[in-house]
């Protein structure tokens, strides 16, 4: 064993037991953080606008603090954006992270410093804490990757700026960069197609024992690592051990994965975004992630059903419910203030916190009433898949509410198969039943002839990547949106439909 083997197991138990004292805290953990973030924040421009000196309690932040989305904060973001100081948070923001944004273009979000050193520790805790769980640490002598957005930055007023995962770049701990890859150099190439080939080429001779990044840009540097040396990648890289992964459910890609690795491999799902890191995979033996309490961070829930009502209740984790969706709302020592993040999560257990991602707000399907969301389509597909021989490797679902003359409206689902179903008619009946015995309003349209049985489209191999890389999305941080109210991404789609379909 390693003395960084040795190392690495002393520093994981001394996290664990750091992690342990806030676990087992976490209504006094989240007070703690709350009246630090309205401490610290009373002499901005937005704590004085909203009265953070007479703010006591929760009820008292709900009744001065309404909930915002980025449109709704823009005001005060874009003051900090000028380059002007104390406005969400004391001083100017150490960084920007741009992101795409829905109706304005590019959102800027706040990083300060406090805030990119919880992203950092989190990172650091969800490998340690795997670790101490498992007393495997022999891959931290071998090369780890990160799939990740060019480091390179601008600089906005006085303020740099560039991708979450750039900005991250900067911070990898001394003792991983002799283990870090690929080069910085490669790392800094901005096309994606370009720089995946070449972290190929960099990579295909290395020890890799850790891989991570969004599963549906992971999966196509394992696909072109095997066109490009007829191996499998656990066979390239035998002691590959430790896949981590963020930003979309897993479970779709698992099958594909295991096929393109030629074996299982331990994973770690993370919960990070430009605004925050909320939870990482604390057990490879339970479901879910632990919600970090003490990271900077105090979180209220909304129900997902009642979000969009007049008055919507707010509340904290002290009073949440297992298996309801709830939309997170965040506040954070970046300066985001009642800050709708606008992904919904579902509590699995309270000793401790732990939550899945159920979703985005916005993403969803109600053409008719049904709110089908994310989480409800991927465990839909998780079945079909495991009833029949078909693989997939991506897919998305729209309404299609303007259906040929004399035919009931339907949900379309655009699949890219890996393997088409031998019996189509099975695997539609399996995908169907599975989304009606989830969502019972969907259910209902079905039985009372509201909607008709789902609908398949395969696509084109490759239709996905060529669809992102056709809107600009390819690679980095960008995820393929599961699924939608509206046709937009289904007629983006269409252009790459089977020729038989």
């Amino acid at each position: 064993m390693s003395l960084k083997t040795i190392a690495a197991k002393i520093f994981a138990h001394r996290i664990a037991k750091r992690t342990a004292k806030w676990v087992n805290n976490p209504i006094e953990t989240q007070d703690k953080v709350f009246k630090s973030l309205i401490a610290k924040a009373s002499d901005t421009k937005f704590g004085k606008d909203h009265g953070f000196k007479t703010i006591k309690k929760h009820s008292d932040f709900i009744a001065q603090v309404p909930v915002r989305d980025y449109e709704e904060l823009k005001l005060y973001v874009n003051l900090a954006v000028e380059g002007k100081e104390d406005i969400l948070w004391p001083g100017k923001p150490l960084y920007f992270a741009k992101t795409s944004g829905t109706t304005s273009g590019a959102k800027y979000i706040p990083i300060t410093e406090g805030s990119i050193k919880e992203q950092v520790k989190a990172s650091r805790n969800a490998i340690l804490n795997y670790i101490h769980e498992t007393g495997n640490a022999e891959f931290v002598t071998g090369k780890m990757i990160f799939l990740q957005g060019s480091p390179v930055l601008q600089e906005k007023n006085g303020v740099k700026l560039g991708r979450l995962s750039g900005i991250s770049a900067h911070y990898v701990p001394n003792y991983l960069q002799k283990n870090r890859m690929p080069s910085w150099e490669t790392n800094c190439i901005e096309d994606w197609e370009t720089k995946v080939n070449a972290i190929v080429e960099e990579t295909k001779n290395e020890d890799m024992t850790v891989i991570a990044g969004i599963p549906s840009w992971v999966q196509m540097y394992f696909e072109k690592l095997k066109e490009n040396t007829n191996e499998y990648v656990g066979d390239l890289f035998k002691n590959f051990e430790l896949f981590i992964y963020g930003g979309v459910n897993f479970e779709p890609y698992r099958k594909k994965f295991e096929a393109l690795i030629g074996r299982k491999v331990a994973s770690i799902e993370l919960f990070p975004a430009s605004e925050g890191f909320f939870a990482y995979q604390n057990s490879q033996k339970e479901n879910g992630m632990l919600l970090l309490l003490d990271a900077g961070i105090f979180y209220e829930f909304i129900r997902s059903d009642e979000f969009y009502d007049e008055h919507p209740k707010r509340i904290t984790i002290k009073d949440v419910e297992l298996g309801v969706d709830y939309v997170m709302i965040i506040s954070t020592n970046a300066g985001l203030w009642g800050y709708n993040l606008g992904d919904t999560i579902r509590f699995i257990s309270k000793n401790p916190f732990k939550i899945v991602v159920s979703g985005r707000i916005k993403h969803f399907i109600s053409a008719f009433g049904e709110h089908v969301i994310a989480k409800e389509v991927e465990e839909a597909m998780l079945v079909a898949t495991k009833a029949t021989d078909a693989s997939v490797s991506e897919f998305t679902v729209a309404p299609q509410i303007v259906p040929a003359e004399n035919e009931l409206p339907y949900h379309e689902w655009f699949i890219e198969f890996e393997k088409l179903p031998s019996d189509m008619e099975l695997f539609i009946k399996e995908l169907d039943l599975a989304l009606q015995q989830q969502n019972s309003y969907y259910y209902d349209l079905i039985v009372g002839k509201v909607l008709q049985t789902l609908k398949i489209t395969p696509v084109q191999s490759g239709a996905f990547l060529e669809y992102m890389k056709s809107i600009g999305k390819l690679g980095g941080q960008n995820k393929v949106q599961r699924l939608s109210n509206d046709r937009k991404v289904a007629d983006g789609l269409s252009k790459f439909k089977l020729s038989n379909s």
